[in-house]
């Protein structure tokens, strides 16, 4: 799909021709926050375009900050450069080589990504909290060649690494970036007195700080780049479980940025904003919105390393003068929950932004009673960069919905024949526009079967549309389980499970979870009978991420099949809502 195309907005094919007047007033409304205009995909050659810009603009402000130390816009790009001219002129990186990134949110994240873009290479985003099985097929379904790893999970990489195309290691460690007394304190506390860096063995590392060192030797020779250069493999589950690469292009993610800046402008305050970015930058949703949105616009971005530490996420926040706030249902609920959030000074706070998941009624109310301002809900997928629908900002209380399309974006509600549905009845939704990625890696037939002959993306989420245009998720085609945010697929628990001797057949449902939005609730018919929910658990931990793991398992003596002896994962849905 040409990124030159100019995309119609609309809220349903069937609106074409036949848009109601009340569709009109509702866009004319959102117009005067400047959601109504189409953006020009033209202002930026990549995404590396859109730093360095900022770079230039910013230049003395403070850009990023982690644990009281600050890295102003001219020192991040400084730092960007010397990495990208160490991929270049140390490592001789060939141009759209795969380097992988597998750091939460610390100063190293943001010096990395740029770095890698502007040397003209792909970046491949890794969960540093991947068990060695995930991290395994990532970094060889991606091909990655290079990888940087926060010490504190290189050993997981050690157990890999032989049976992955990696030849070079960069080790970042959390005090690095401090300067050599703070940092080297802050080092031992880490290592020696919290022992949270695991032993590890790996050959021929190299630190961060000496590639950074080492690139501020060499010139930096600028890499070319377009909008249809890859600059992204985003690792997603699709429809079958099986984790695949969604190809973004700088064109895609630059896209989206200006997408979303349009819907927000009118509340923007260029080189004025404090951002709270606890949400992991190597998941899209955050990418897209703190490293792209709110950096292009000048923005101070507080990095959070581990929001799952409250005591100190809240005793941050007392420190900042909050402007935005970047969250999921499972963060809101969890902060709201305590005592001391309301301590919090939230007198500057103007915008606050929901994603990855539904956020529940119940957590809403209680975040504007607290905050004095609503969760504004997104809804979007890895495959679209990720945003794809928003409510407007002016929104006063819980909607429940998914709001309108966001600029340049068509979206068409279909039914299980293709045809497009009524107003009011639900449709799969489809989405087209310059966010939706260019297929999946090295997969046509999986990209074909998610793209269809127009250039629509088949989002597996069944939605409804009402009279005046607004759309709300109603069900899911597709299995997916979405806890905390996070994208779980039943076929892959099921898959580690079935590897268990003890275990004769396996199914894996989602059910509601007030903490998580959804829970995993396995049902399990065992060959041994010896075999325990407890014993079970620690098996999954072994082979999955902490959110992956059931902790609701219940044993049958049978499960419900189709005549072709299928496990029926609806009926087990079914008796659970009994």
């Amino acid at each position: 799909m040409p990124s030159e195309t100019v995309f119609r907005r609309h809220s349903s094919a069937s609106f074409h021709s036949k848009r109601p007047k009340i569709m009109e007033k509702i866009w004319l409304d959102s117009y005067e926050q400047g959601v109504n205009a189409e953006i020009d995909i033209t202002q930026y050659g990549s995404v590396s375009d859109v730093f360095c810009q900022s770079v230039k603009k910013f230049a003395g402000q403070p850009a990023f900050q982690n644990m009281g130390k600050t890295l102003t816009y001219a020192e991040t790009g400084k730092l960007a450069t010397d990495f990208a001219s160490y991929l270049q002129n140390v490592l001789k990186l060939p141009r759209g080589e795969r380097v992988a990134i597998m750091l939460p949110n610390v100063l190293q994240y943001p010096v990395a990504l740029f770095g890698i873009l502007q040397a003209g290479l792909v970046a491949v985003n890794t969960n540093p909290l991947y068990t060695p099985r995930e991290l395994e097929h990532q970094l060889k379904d991606s091909g990655a060649t290079t990888i940087i790893v926060l010490e504190n999970f290189a050993n997981t990489l050690e157990l890999v690494l032989p049976r992955t195309q990696i030849k070079h290691v960069i080790v970042a460690s959390v005090g690095e970036m401090f300067g050599l007394l703070k940092g080297s304190l802050i080092n031992f506390i880490i290592r020696k007195i919290k022992k949270m860096v695991p032993e590890y063995r790996i050959r021929e590392t190299v630190s961060f700080q000496t590639a950074l060192k080492e690139g501020a030797k060499h010139v930096f020779q600028p890499v070319a780049l377009n909008r249809e250069d890859t600059a992204l493999l985003q690792y997603t589950g699709g429809t079958t479980g099986v984790a695949k690469g969604a190809v973004l292009s700088h064109g895609n993610i630059c896209a989206n940025m200006l997408q979303a800046k349009e819907w927000i402008k009118n509340q923007l305050r260029e080189g004025k904003e404090t951002v709270i970015a606890a949400l992991p930058l190597y998941h899209i949703f955050a990418l897209t919105v703190n490293l792209m949105i709110f950096a292009n616009a000048g923005s101070k971005i507080v990095l959070i390393t581990n929001p799952r530490d409250m005591k100190g996420f809240i005793g941050e926040l007392k420190k900042q003068r909050i402007n935005v706030f970047i969250g999921v249902n499972t963060l809101f609920n969890a902060m709201v929950n305590r005592s001391d959030f309301a301590e919090v000074d939230f007198s500057e706070l103007r915008l606050t932004l929901g994603g990855g998941m539904a956020t529940q009624k119940a957590v809403a109310e209680k975040w504007k009673k607290i905050t004095g301002t609503p969760i504004v809900e997104a809804y979007g997928l890895t495959e679209a960069s990720p945003g794809v629908c928003c409510n407007p900002l002016n929104i006063e209380a819980y909607s429940g919905g998914i709001g309108l399309p966001v600029p340049s974006t068509e979206v068409e509600l279909r039914d299980a024949d293709g045809k497009e549905v009524a107003v009011g009845q639900p449709g799969e939704l489809w989405v087209r526009g310059p966010q939706v990625m260019k297929g999946y890696w090295n997969r046509p037939e999986e990209t074909a079967k998610a793209i269809d002959a127009r250039g629509f993306l088949e989002t597996g989420d069944i939605a409804v549309m009402d009279e005046k245009g607004w759309l709300k998720l109603v069900d899911r085609k597709k299995d997916l389980i979405v806890v905390s945010g996070f994208n779980v697929y039943p076929n892959e628990i099921e898959e580690v499970i079935a590897h268990n001797d003890k275990v004769m057949e396996v199914a894996c449902i989602g059910v509601p979870d007030e903490k998580t939005g959804e829970a995993l609730k396995v049902f399990v018919v065992r060959k041994d009978p010896s075999l325990t929910k407890e014993e079970l658990i620690a098996f999954c931990r072994t082979g999955l991420t902490a959110y992956k793991v059931p902790k609701n398992i219940e044993f049958r003596e049978e499960l419900p099949k189709s005549n072709v002896g299928k496990i029926l994962r609806r009926e087990l849905r079914q008796s659970v809502g009994k």
